[in-house]
Formats: C-alpha cells, structure tokens, sequence
C-alpha cells in the first residue's frame, strides 16, 4: 500500500507538501505565518513547506488533495489551548474541508481517483494533503463549487443536527437566532426559513444586519442601536406571536440571559458555543416552571455516538446545497501562509459567513477577499 502512494506520488514528482503546523499553544494572530527553517517564538503557528505526504492506513483509506479547508472559531479556540479537544503537539489543525480523490485503498468501494469530496476533520485539513477512511467522506454532488463545499460540513452540520435533529423545529414556530451573522448563524437561518420558521435575527453592525435582511430573515435586532428585548416583543406584538419557541445560542454571556426573557413555555434552548468567551447561566428554577428543553450540542460527538445520523444530515444538506436551497457565504479567503490573517479575522468578528483557507499547490498569489 505504501508502494503504491509513492509511485503515485513520484509520478507526479511530488514528495512532500505544505502543512500548518501547531508547534505549540498560543494567539496565531499575533505576527505572520513563519515557513521552514524560520520558526519563530512569537508565532505558534509555521507553515511547513517539506511535511511528508500522509500514507494510507488501512485498505479502505482514501488519500484527498485539499482544495480548500474552512476556519471555525473552535480552530482558533484549539490553538489558544482553549477547546475541548487537545492534540499533542506539533499538530496540524483541522476542520471541514473539500477536495479531490488522489489515491484509493484496495478495499474503497465508494470512491476513485478524480471525485469531488468533502468531510469534516478534528485535525489534519490544514495542508495540502490529508488521508480519511471512506466512510467519513461526502461525495460533492455535480456542479457545486468545490471551494464552498469545503464550507458546509461543520457549520451546516451543526446546524442541521440541532434544529432538525434535536429541536424539531416545525413550520410556524419562531427561532431566535444570536450570533446570526457568524457561520453558525446563517446556517441555522437558512435552514429555519427551509423548516419554513419564523426567524429572528440577532447581530451587531449595519453590514451584518443589512446582510441578515438580504437572507430573509422576519426580523433583526442591531445590537450596536436596539435593546434585544424590546425589539423582539416588538416585532412579535405586531405579527401576533407569544413568543420565541427554539433559541439557537452560539454566543453565550449576557445575550443568552436577556434572550431567555423572550422564550415561550415548553421552548428549546440550543447551546451551540460561547463565542462571547462567558458560559452562562440557565435557571433551573426557570427551566422547570417554563417547561423549557435544553439541548447541548457539540456536532463533532456525533462521529463517535451517531455516526449514521450525521451521515444522513450532511447528505441531506449536500442535496439541499446542489438544489439551492441553501447557500453559502465565503466572507475572507487566504492562502496557508496567511493563516494570521484568516485567524485574525475571526477573532475581530470581520467575518459574515465563512473564512476559507485555499491549500491546492495549484493557487498562486493572494486569495484574500471581502464579500
């Protein structure tokens, strides 16, 4: 098996690739991306310019070349030392990706050499090449931009599983959205107008707001100029409604506390992150008296404990994306080797939609955009 990546890689003349290398923990906002050789203590983050090729590891392994792969707010969150799930170090940060199949094990079935693909990925995506077992990868259906496939796997996923999956969110029910000009949020916004919802909302800034309307959304809530509370029960006494039903809350902190003022008896609360950088506070008191369902939700779990539920949510989404139903946003897109910046735009919240990092040897020069 190993022959066989090295004749397919020495056909091509290729031995190495470039890879992002975690070497340890710190912000890689801080100062430019040093390469090889020019490592740098101010910097956790270098961009490896002579990584090995990974190898397959099993018959059904499939080796991928990465077109482009996505920054959520947990990468960053990984590399400060601050999330969940701690690789050792050096490691090579990973997220959702998209690409095409380089080389197939002799036990894949489902894949040749040459397919449109995309998965999600605890670590690894940040380079060039990265080898995933078939079953964790996701055929892109025909005439999907490859680059924004590689965007829909984490956000979407995660949004999907909590409204369809976990809430049920049904036709006519309201959805409060916080944060909705993030990744996360306008997922979950496509998909609770696709759920046919009432969707509100919450963002700070004219541009993420004048954006939101262009989504469709009922209602938004400028944070920079408005109250949450009075805005909301504003716009629910001029349509007839009680209340909020589903609360998706990737933000945390004060938010999440003004905005349970808001919920109906028998609401959902999905706790989706805490990008606020405060955990909050959901009385149980409150919970009980109210009837209130509070869901946590960490997407990635999902591999571990329902693998054939995430399958059957990122088919549907990958279907709903080939058909337009929902769309995706590339807000920023860089080269590996301007990581910092696609770092840093995440940090200072410049983001509407996603931030994409474009590893294909094949690119040259900045990709750096605004939307």
């Amino acid at each position: 098996m190993d022959d066989a990546i090295d004749q397919s890689v020495h056909s091509r003349r290729l031995t190495e690739m470039e890879a992002l290398l975690c070497k340890n923990l710190g912000d890689p906002t801080l100062s430019p991306v040093p390469s090889s050789g020019e490592e740098s203590e101010s910097s956790p983050i270098f961009l490896d310019k002579n990584h090995p090729i990974p190898k397959l590891t099993s018959p059904t392994s499939v080796l991928v070349r990465v077109k482009a792969t996505s920054i959520n707010y947990a990468n960053y969150l990984q590399i400060l030392g601050k999330y969940q799930e701690k690789p050792p170090l050096p490691f090579i940060p990973g997220s959702d990706y998209s690409g095409t199949v380089e080389l197939v094990g002799p036990g894949v079935s489902k894949f040749k050499v040459g397919d449109a693909v995309c998965s999600g990925a605890s670590e690894g995506s940040f380079a060039q090449y990265i080898v995933v077992d078939e079953t964790d990868l996701y055929r892109v259906p025909e005439g999907c931009d490859l680059v924004t496939a590689g965007a829909l796997p984490v956000v979407f996923g995660t949004s999907h599983v909590a409204l369809v999956h976990r809430a049920r969110l049904i036709s006519g029910q309201v959805l409060l959205v916080l944060g909705a000009a993030g990744g996360v949020g306008i997922a979950a916004i496509q998909i609770g107008k696709a759920c046919g919802a009432t969707v509100i909302a919450v963002a700070r800034g004219a541009e993420k707001v004048q954006f939101l309307k262009s989504q469709g959304v009922d209602h938004v809530v400028d944070l920079s100029s408005e109250n949450v509370i009075q805005s909301v029960k504003g716009f629910l006494q001029s349509k007839g409604l009680k209340g909020v039903d589903v609360l998706y809350d990737p933000v945390g902190g004060k938010l999440t506390k003004e905005s349970m003022k808001l919920l109906n008896w028998g609401a959902q609360i999905l706790v989706i992150g805490f990008a606020s950088g405060e955990v909050p506070v959901i009385p149980a008191n409150i919970a009980l008296v109210k009837n209130w369902t509070v869901h946590g939700l960490y997407w990635g779990s999902y591999k571990i404990h329902r693998p054939d539920e995430l399958c059957e949510s990122l088919n549907e989404l990958l279907s709903w994306l080939s058909r337009g139903l929902i769309t995706i946003n590339i807000s920023h897109s860089y080269r590996l080797s301007e990581a910092n910046l696609a770092f840093a735009a995440i940090k200072e919240r410049k983001v509407i939609g996603k931030v994409m990092v474009i590893c294909d040897a094949s690119s040259s020069g900045s990709t750096k955009s605004k939307l």
